[in-house]
């Protein structure tokens, strides 16, 4: 009976070391757009939950094989005011920053909310703002990035 037990055991280990294996193989470079344009709710959370998703996609392929970009437009540029003040949704951003994510802000948005980037928004320079978010995410799409809206 023991020897059966330390079998199974054996073969879940091996198993699942295959397993891990195989994840490494399993997912080539990737090129994906996120697409954020509504609200962040309560204590920010729907915000907080697309971050995890962001961190949770690099965490599976790896963040040497990610080209990734955050569209921010409409109620989405919310994200990056909010972060100026929410200690929790500053660390997300700064997080997928240092790992390459590049967050972009639609420039409609901000003529349309009178926003001021420098003063209103979390680390947002003049190379971060785009002219249209929907513009954005369709040339992305046309460079071969995958849409993704979390």
């Amino acid at each position: 009976m023991k020897l059966i037990r330390i079998l199974a055991i054996t073969l879940a280990v091996i198993g699942f070391g295959v397993h891990a294996a195989d994840a490494d193989k399993r997912y080539s470079k990737q090129k994906v757009v996120y697409h954020i344009n509504y609200d962040g709710g309560d204590a920010d959370k729907k915000y907080r939950g697309a971050m995890r998703n962001i961190q949770n996609h690099i965490n599976a392929v790896g963040a040497e094989n990610m080209e990734i970009k955050v569209v921010l437009h409409g109620n989405g540029v919310a994200l990056l005011k909010n972060a100026m003040t929410n200690q929790a949704l500053q660390s997300d951003v700064t997080n997928l920053k240092t790992q390459n994510v590049a967050f972009n802000v639609c420039n409609n948005t901000l003529k349309g909310r009178k926003i001021d980037p420098v003063k209103d928004l979390f680390e947002v320079f003049d190379d971060n703002i785009i002219p249209s978010g929907v513009a954005e995410l369709s040339h992305l799409q046309q460079q071969g990035y995958t849409y993704i809206k979390p």
